[in-house]
């Protein structure tokens, strides 16, 4: 049994992870430091902690629970609100994690991020939505973080998934040790792969990633057939120009058919309260989205080398599609 692991979250009817309606399982902990990551909570491995200014009374009940000095002590709700301010209530460098904070506070402002799980505990709650599975071609979609840092939780609750007949996508950065990334792969039904860039320098800097072992793993588990769907998150001024989009259509296409598809994904902002709750300055925060409308041109590059390419990915419409086949 491989234990329990950190989950942050089990988000329903999800229909851009993976054919058909889907839950997708967010595990807690990822390698790599993407500076433009939409799910920040799930990128440190240990159980953290929000605060949400907005719930705040400033009561100061979790300051005097706090047996590390690590919460500052209590302001103005309506300053702290204020826009543009730079308070924050917990003082991370302080803070031990040992959540007696969490438990005082009468508001719910404070909120620990990571709730241990089992895989009989994920997957029973997965079930509840097997009728909508049935319907749609959908099922469970394990994503991060890096659900590949927790390889043996992973094979186990890939394999009982299957043994309960609920289809499977992984979604993976491919940043993990070649022998034990098969492993885990030739278990899922279905590889959601995100691709950020081809070259090592950019991929290093912006999320500390080494391109090598990230292609390497794409290109073997090409090899062996796998059915491949190819996510290529686009960001402001990293992968955004067309000359990227050349050679990475150009790329994929050399991979062969085990390429089904590309989704690009227009960055958005939409994640910026998290980074707020986290108590992170987000580099990305004024960064404006990409109007999906700005990849067409973008998208033809795929098309001209014979890939089926979306903007945002619908899995549902594809599964209608299939359908209606």
């Amino acid at each position: 049994m491989a234990g329990r692991v950190l989950v942050t979250d089990i988000a329903r009817f999800a229909v851009n992870d993976g054919p058909g309606f889907r839950t997708n399982v967010f595990l807690k902990g990822c390698p790599l430091a993407c500076a433009w990551c939409h799910n920040p909570e799930t990128i440190a491995p240990q159980p953290e902690i929000y605060w949400k200014r907005r719930l705040c009374a400033q009561c100061g009940r979790c300051m005097d629970a706090c047996p590390e000095g690590a919460v500052f002590p209590p302001v103005d709700p309506l300053e702290a609100m204020s826009e543009g301010s730079r308070y924050h209530k917990i003082d991370r460098s302080r803070c031990t994690g040992c959540m007696a904070c969490v438990q005082a506070c009468p508001y719910g402002a404070l909120e620990i991020v990571g709730r241990p799980m089992s895989v009989r505990e994920i997957l029973d709650e997965v079930e509840r939505d097997r009728a909508f599975y049935m319907n749609s071609n959908g099922g469970m979609t394990l994503s991060g973080g890096e659900p590949t840092m927790h390889p043996e939780f992973c094979i186990e609750l890939l394999e009982e998934a299957a043994s309960r007949s609920i289809h499977t996508c992984l979604d993976t950065n491919g940043f993990c040790a070649p022998d034990l990334f098969e492993s885990i792969v030739k278990r899922a039904g279905i590889v959601l792969f995100d691709l950020k860039h081809l070259d090592q320098a950019p991929l290093e800097k912006l999320t500390g990633a080494d391109s090598r072992l990230i292609l390497g793993n794409l290109e073997r588990i090409a090899a062996r057939k796998t059915e491949i769907w190819v996510r290529i998150p686009v960001i402001p001024g990293f992968n955004d120009d067309l000359e990227f989009h050349q050679r990475a259509s150009a790329y994929l296409s050399r991979l062969g058919e085990s390429i089904r598809r590309v989704d690009l994904l227009p960055f958005h902002n939409w994640c910026q309260d998290k980074y707020s709750w986290l108590g992170i300055d987000w580099v990305y925060r004024d960064t404006e989205a990409l109007e999906p409308s700005f990849l067409e041109v973008h998208a033809e590059w795929y098309r001209r080398r014979g890939l089926k390419v979306t903007i945002g990915g619908s899995g549902f419409e594809a599964a209608q599609e299939g359908q209606a086949a």
